[in-house]
């Protein structure tokens, strides 16, 4: 006890380890200006959108609004005009939705199912196809769409939500399937061989071994596909139809329609307004992303 005693009470030697270095303030002092980088534009985007065209013309982008109003955002919701029609971006939010909703779900199972075959039923021409989906997501998309423009179109699916969803997930398909092939590569093989040993077959050991494992990765694919296709601006404007535009398309022609005096509320609230459900996602589950291409950059 005595023992025990006496070494409680013995002091560390030796110098005091330094709480701040040259190395951390450098670190620090870069994050700062990464963050600044990245937040000044939208900090003087949700200023704009709420000061008059008056204030505006002051040319001070970085004052505060005098009378802040979020008439502008209204407007831009409801009223702005999007080329003959002036229903705002409301249209665009629920065809984004839409699109987005579908898409997802079936880009990630598909891709998930891929990743898994080639990871552990590995069959003649497995690395070959693995090649191929890799390299399809360096393919520059603008070289594809005259063929999948005439494609769809032998089907009747040019200009429709399925044809938009069919684009969407095909191209989503080489960077998820690369996702999770080497997540599931990373995995102990011996879960696999001992499912194996117990009579499981393809689609038991995919649903009762790798699909719960396979949360993590299952986020980040989600994180991608749902940023990637709401961003999406091209495929809306080719492939939707004019039923069918994302909202990125109805931002672009609120931007592009003026009535002689360019609203520079109205096109920042409306910006805002487009990007509001990628930052939502990203501040909400960017924990899990961090966390989910670290499980899937174990092995590859």
């Amino acid at each position: 006890m005595s023992a025990i005693t006496a070494s409680a009470g013995i002091e560390p030697s030796g110098p005091r380890p330094k709480q701040v270095t040259a190395a951390r303030v450098g670190i620090y002092a870069f994050l700062l200006i990464a963050a600044l980088f990245f937040l000044i534009p939208l900090i003087v985007m949700i200023m704009t959108s709420m000061k008059s065209m008056n204030e505006i013309r002051g040319g001070n982008i970085f004052a505060l609004p005098t009378q802040p109003t979020f008439d502008y955002w209204v407007k831009a919701w409801s009223s702005a005009c999007t080329g003959v029609a002036c229903t705002g971006l409301a249209p665009g939010f629920f065809n984004s939705v839409k699109i987005t909703l579908l898409s997802v779900p079936i880009s990630i199972v598909i891709a998930m199912i891929n990743g898994y075959a080639l990871s552990f039923w590995r069959f003649r021409g497995a690395e070959l196809m693995f090649a191929i989906l890799v390299f399809g997501a360096f393919v520059p998309f603008q070289v594809l769409v005259y063929p999948i423009i005439f494609g769809l179109s032998r089907v009747g699916l040019f200009g429709t939500l399925p044809g938009i969803v069919i684009v969407h997930t095909i191209f989503g398909m080489p960077i998820l399937t690369l996702l999770f092939r080497n997540f599931f590569s990373s995995l102990p093989v011996e879960l696999f061989k001992a499912a194996r040993v117990d009579g499981a077959g393809f689609w038991r050991i995919f649903f009762s071994v790798m699909l719960p494992m396979s949360v993590p990765i299952a986020i980040v694919a989600v994180i991608l596909q749902v940023t990637g296709i709401w961003n999406d601006f091209i495929f809306g404007l080719v492939f939707a139809g004019r039923e069918n535009m994302p909202m990125t398309v109805q931002l672009n022609n609120i931007v592009r329609t003026s009535t002689g005096t360019v609203e520079y509320s109205t096109n920042m609230a409306a910006t805002v307004l487009t990007g509001a459900v990628p930052l939502i996602v990203y501040f909400v589950s960017g924990k899990w992303f961090v966390r989910g291409i670290a499980a899937g950059a174990v092995k590859g």
